[in-house]
């Protein structure tokens, strides 16, 4: 078994989900840079909070947006789409000479990026293997932990640069090539879904593409994977839905929990915690240089454990296990954070300050190593394919405007209930963490249609006919000559 090729494809695909993360965290050094207030005139704080507010707002659109075109596009041209609009608002937001060019910048960047987050885990799912769909699945995560990394070591280097636009436009305009490199693979190398080809009623294309995606494997296997896809596919087009009525009726468990799934994430308040860990570093008297540094600590500590979880334990131990361990630890760790501020915050105690510090760290690693990724790919998984886009695109939009509301409370709450703010965030993690025992069925090593069964849904078995394995057999011969050709 090979899945180099798939690996590539995912590697390419996360540039969507890395600009996602870069783009987010990066305007919260750029706005705090006195050389971007100058330049910007003085903007007043409804203008400064407008640049988080709108992007987040663009996001949102973003995902719905996937909801009504995701599937008439496909998920390479909504894809490249996406790409062309984020290099649109990147470049804005870098040659931006005042605000309201600036926050144009961001609602576009917002939008693109809004309609990718949740694109790419579902064209990731629908691509890979179902013993490595963790893995590559997963990597859609890692863009996003790792695109926070950058953005913290690249404000971090930016506040030892002179006073003056560099400060602000080059962490801005380095965003700008990623965009067109991403609509570069998606144009050459990287494979239309196959079950969306079958779904369009291009079976013979879906054929091809899915040859090219297990080069290498088994043909027997490869034969059987596809004539179960096409069948289970096909049967589910039987009964086309043409509202979200009949959505709610016939697969109300699956969406119930693809968007639980996305909205809990918002609900541990790990925005909160990001956006705001600077104050709590400050509250602690710490240094700005090293307030910084502590954020950039924070990014490396999400990004790795993001990437170790994901290729150990996602496929080997299953995603049921990581968002229920996920959401337990959390409970602990906010509990253990608000103590430890409580105590230590007003004091000179600087061991007890290291302790109350260490509760944001353990939250990072438990947070980016158990939740991070898997949500994103559950939330893509439990859902059929006729829905996919439809309800992860309302799932994301779901995420982002309850993020907003959590977010924007974030200051006055922190200055009245200060520390007691994490207790919110305690009562909804214990929620969810209940809600994922009794309602979220395991999915790993199952294909995407095998999945149906785990609630409840009927799963048709493929039959042996000519009909459904002469396609991918053909498809397949022709892709090993064609790799075989010097």
């Amino acid at each position: 078994m090979t899945m180099w090729y798939s690996l590539g494809v995912a590697f390419f695909a996360a540039i969507g989900t890395f600009l996602f993360g870069f783009d987010t965290g990066i305007a919260t050094t750029t706005i705090a840079h006195q050389s971007w207030i100058d330049y910007m005139s003085q903007p007043s704080k409804g203008l400064t909070g407008a640049v988080v507010a709108v992007y987040i707002a663009g996001e949102a659109l973003g995902a719905l947006t996937q909801t009504f075109i995701g599937d008439k596009l496909g998920r390479i041209r909504f894809m490249q789409l996406m790409c062309i609009i984020v290099t649109i608002g990147t470049v804005i937001q870098t040659a931006s000479v005042n605000i309201g060019m600036f926050l144009a910048g961001r609602v576009l960047a917002g939008y693109a990026v809004g309609g990718m987050v949740a694109t790419v885990p579902i064209y990731l799912s629908e691509i890979s293997d179902p013993r490595v769909r963790g893995l590559i699945g997963g990597i859609s995560g890692c863009g996003i932990s790792f695109g926070t990394m950058m953005s913290n070591w690249v404000g971090y280097a930016c506040s030892y640069a002179p006073y003056g636009p560099v400060q602000w436009r080059l962490p801005l305009g380095i965003q700008i090539p990623w965009g067109v490199i991403m609509f570069i693979g998606l144009s050459t190398f990287m494979p239309n879904s196959p079950r969306q080809l079958i779904r369009s009623g291009k079976v013979e294309d879906a054929a091809r593409e899915f040859a090219r995606i297990r080069r290498g494997f088994e043909e027997q296997e490869v034969q059987q994977e596809f004539a179960l896809m096409q069948a289970q596919i096909e049967y589910e087009m039987e009964r086309e839905i043409t509202s979200y009525k009949e959505i709610y009726k016939l697969f109300r468990s699956r969406v119930l929990v693809s968007i639980a799934v996305q909205t809990m994430t918002s609900l541990t308040g790990v925005n909160v915690i990001q956006y705001y860990q600077t104050i709590l570093y400050k509250s602690l008297g710490i240094g700005s240089h090293s307030i910084l540094a502590l954020a950039a600590a924070y990014g490396t500590i999400a990004f790795i454990s993001n990437a170790l979880t994901t290729k150990y334990l996602t496929d080997q131990w299953g995603r049921r296990k990581m968002i229920i361990t996920g959401l337990a630890g959390i409970v602990l760790i906010e509990i253990y954070a608000a103590v430890m501020q409580r105590v230590f915050q007003n004091t000179d105690n600087r061991v007890g300050k290291g302790f109350a510090i260490l509760g944001i760290y353990l939250f990072v690693v438990c947070y980016y190593g158990m939740l991070n990724s898997t949500t994103w790919l559950y939330g893509a998984e439990v859902l059929p394919i006729a829905l996919r886009s439809k309800v992860m695109g309302l799932a994301a939009a779901s995420h982002f405007i309850v993020n907003v509301a959590i977010t924007e409370a974030g200051p006055s709450a922190f200055a009245n209930i200060h520390e007691n703010y994490y207790y919110v965030f305690v009562v909804c993690s214990a929620f969810f963490l209940v809600i994922a025992y009794f309602f979220f069925p395991e999915t790993k090593q199952k294909t995407l249609e095998e999945v149906a069964a785990a609630f409840g849904d009927r799963v048709i078995a493929a039959d042996d006919s000519p009909k459904r394995v002469s396609h991918v057999g053909e498809a397949q011969h022709v892709e090993s000559a064609r790799t075989a050709e010097p």
